[in-house]
């Protein structure tokens, strides 16, 4: 590859001048606005090539000494990366929940990425700063369905915020467990608030051994980092088995009863709407009166499931989430924006205040500085996308397409349902469900549960083989996962999993998905131990 003059007229053009319209650059961002499909083929992975392999592209520790032409770097990108890179907008990618995006996010990424504004402060980001608290507020009268006028009070407040805008889910559970725990061991008296004297001193001044939050096992594994950040511990994170997929009030009601016994305080129950594996709901009503039992934080882990709210028809599944104190939602999942998007919503628009930090540089007291309650700092205007897509789509675009999705999945299930060699381990709440190929069902009914443990292990291999094959092979991606289901207590086994997201998957994808995945089982050796 040639090296362009190291001068200050280069650097100069990189900065303020396209290199022309015939350059490799413009003709990459003309293949984009034209066809993102010439980019990426139908199949998911679009070159057979190693992961192995492909790090040898990426290798060389050293800064490169010497700049190269855009063009043909860009040229370099087109071979080394995108060649190799996952097609998530393939209909028939249906193993996680990356997924298709509208046509009219690529124009705007680049509007994104000219602008460059940073959220952190109002001089970085004077319009984006009220554009994402519009956004915020947007999505919390969708969550908890306030009145006009209280959104006139808050929207713009520089002394209160609906929520914090940041890159995900993780982050989001992070920021509403923060705001719980400072909550939790406020300043009293003489003691300052555990922000300040840190969690050793709040512990003794309140007289708690230690603090704790309780979820499923089905809760996501930012809750675990979450409690590890806040110096809570992973041992205090306290998880109760779900053959059922759900959380148990009562369950839960006994748990956090039993910990405070302890001489602990509970100091918040997660609720999950839309579990990363499965899809399941828990039952946030009921759970939402356990917390108030309990006197703890009720945060609700919505990052998937969030957007059923847009639905008429199917947003009852989340009922309860409007007596949530925060929740999670991520716009990069079920409301199909560029990734890098997720919020934390609070009820009350003062909780904002229990992590609310200043600077004198730069987050001044009595500012609209959004940096000043969010764990990021630096942010880029990720709210103009969901901005986009609310004005774009609309509430009834988006309830058509979580319709869609979940109907899809309805659909998907009663396939493998009917079919004689595979078994339905999960059916769908929303759109995700988990299933696994399973030769021989009648002969399975009358099994032992030794024999049936010893069965599950040769299925447990088979859903691995065909899984690994059907991946490495390209044409599709079904992901797969360990779950404990009530049909065989006591012996977890692996699973299909299955992502219905992308409306631009159809019935025919999901048969021949499925003739693939029985083609490939049966040329295996677990096969033919099944069926001999």
């Amino acid at each position: 590859m040639s090296k362009a003059e190291v001068s200050l007229a280069h650097l100069f053009r990189v900065f303020t001048k396209p290199e022309g319209k015939d350059s490799k650059l413009a003709q990459i961002e003309q293949h984009l606005s034209d066809n993102l499909a010439d980019f990426l083929s139908q199949h998911v992975v679009t070159k057979a090539r190693s992961l192995e392999d492909i790090e040898q592209d990426f290798s060389d520790p050293h800064v490169p000494e010497h700049p190269e032409f855009v063009s043909e770097h860009a040229d370099a990108l087109l071979k080394k990366l995108v060649s190799h890179s996952v097609n998530t907008y393939s209909p028939t990618f249906i193993g996680h929940m990356t997924s298709a995006l509208p046509y009219f996010h690529l124009p705007l990424a680049k509007l994104l990425v000219g602008l460059n504004q940073n959220l952190v402060k109002i001089e970085t980001s004077k319009a984006f700063t009220p554009l994402e608290r519009q956004v915020l507020g947007m999505m919390h009268q969708l969550v908890f369905g306030e009145q006009d006028s209280f959104y006139q009070q808050y929207l713009h407040s520089a002394d209160q915020s609906l929520g914090a805008f940041c890159s995900g889910g993780t982050v989001a559970n992070m920021t509403a467990l923060w705001v719980a725990r400072n909550k939790a061991l406020p300043a009293d008296g003489t003691f300052k608030g555990v922000a300040r004297e840190g969690l050793a001193a709040g512990l003794m001044h309140y007289g708690y051994r230690h603090l704790g939050i309780l979820s499923s096992k089905r809760g996501h594994y930012s809750l675990s980092k979450a409690v590890d950040l806040l110096g809570i511990g992973r041992n205090q994170m306290v998880t109760l088995p779900c053959p059922s997929q759900t959380l148990s009030p009562e369950q839960a009601l006994a748990a956090g009863k039993a910990f405070e016994q302890k001489g602990n305080k509970l100091l918040a129950i997660v609720g999950i709407a839309g579990t990363t594996e499965t899809g399941h709901v828990d039952p946030l009503d009921e759970l939402a009166d356990v917390a108030k039992e309990l006197n703890c934080h009720f945060h609700v882990d919505a990052a998937w499931g969030g957007a059923t709210l847009f639905s008429h028809r199917y947003r009852h599944l989340l009922k309860g989430i409007e007596r949530a104190d925060s929740v999670t939602l991520d716009a990069h999942k079920q409301m199909y924006v560029p990734m890098g998007a997720g919020m934390a919503l609070f009820r009350n628009p003062n909780d904002s205040n229990a992590v609310r930090h200043h600077a004198q540089y730069i987050l001044r007291t009595g500012s609209k500085d959004l940096g000043a309650t969010t764990l990021e700092g630096s942010r880029n205007g990720m709210a103009m996308m969901v901005y986009a897509s609310l004005h774009i789509l609309g509430r009834q675009g988006y309830e058509l397409l979580i319709n869609r999705s979940i109907e899809k999945a309805k659909t998907f299930a009663a396939l493998i349902d009917a079919h004689p060699n595979l078994e339905l381990i999960t059916a769908p709440t929303l759109s995700l469900l988990t299933y696994r190929i399973h030769p021989g069902q009648d002969i399975s009914r009358a099994c032992d549960d030794t024999t049936m443990k010893q069965r599950n292990g040769v299925l447990d291999r088979l859903t691995v083989g065909v899984q690994k094959q059907q991946r490495e092979a390209g044409k599709s991606f079904v992901s797969r996962t360990r779950l404990e289901v009530a049909r065989y207590p006591g012996q977890p086994i692996t699973v299909f999993r299955v992502v219905l997201a992308n409306p631009l998957t159809t019935e025919q994808d999901l048969r021949n998905i499925l003739d693939e995945q029985l083609s490939i089982a049966q040329t295996t050796r677990a096969w033919a131990e099944l069926t001999a």
